[in-house]
């Protein structure tokens, strides 16, 4: 018989694309007020990979990662997915959305984004939310799966997890309860 475990400690994080500033900045204090400080941010981003979300965010695409200053509970990324879902609906458009809103956690040995869309190597984790890991930590580093996101696998996106991580290690040697 197995030993249940105890909750695993995260560190959540926001991919957020957009095509106008604006909207994103104004998503910005709607997440801090869910979530509480940004921990780190990275650059604006170009996002070029490919044309999936140029007709319902426009063009030129950008991304930003905030990562957020709490330690969760991995097991609380669907109800902050569905809640994400909520707020991309405040600014959309014509039923288009505006910003796109991706949130995932990071552990020591993996990073995982939320979805809602299923596919073979997605897990369903409960009300209509599917986990996809798109990094694993091996040899000092995150590696990239094979099924990860295309600019997932710059080395300036791996770059800023593994500077993520280290804060997250550095909050959970402090023992800050989670949230």
């Amino acid at each position: 018989m197995s030993t249940k475990r105890h909750k695993e400690k995260a560190l959540l994080f926001m991919g957020s694309l957009f095509s106008s500033k604006d909207i994103f900045d104004g998503t910005v204090p709607l997440l801090t007020g869910y979530f509480g400080p940004a921990l780190l941010e990275s650059p604006l981003l170009p996002w070029d990979h490919s044309t999936y979300y140029r007709d319902e965010l426009g063009a030129p695409i950008y991304r930003k990662f905030m990562f957020f200053g709490r330690i969760i509970d991995a097991s609380t990324l669907p109800d902050i997915k569905i809640l994400t879902d909520s707020l991309e609906s405040l600014n959309m458009s014509d039923g288009k959305r505006r910003i796109n809103l991706d949130p995932g956690y990071l552990t020591e040995a993996k990073v995982i984004l939320a979805t809602t869309k299923n596919y073979s190597h997605r897990i369903y984790l409960g009300r209509g939310i599917y986990a996809e890991q798109e990094y694993i930590f091996s040899k000092g580093r995150y590696l990239p799966l094979s099924h990860a996101y295309h600019d997932y696998r710059k080395p300036e996106y791996l770059g800023l997890f593994m500077q993520a991580r280290t804060l997250f290690r550095q909050l959970v040697s402090q023992d800050i309860p989670e949230n």
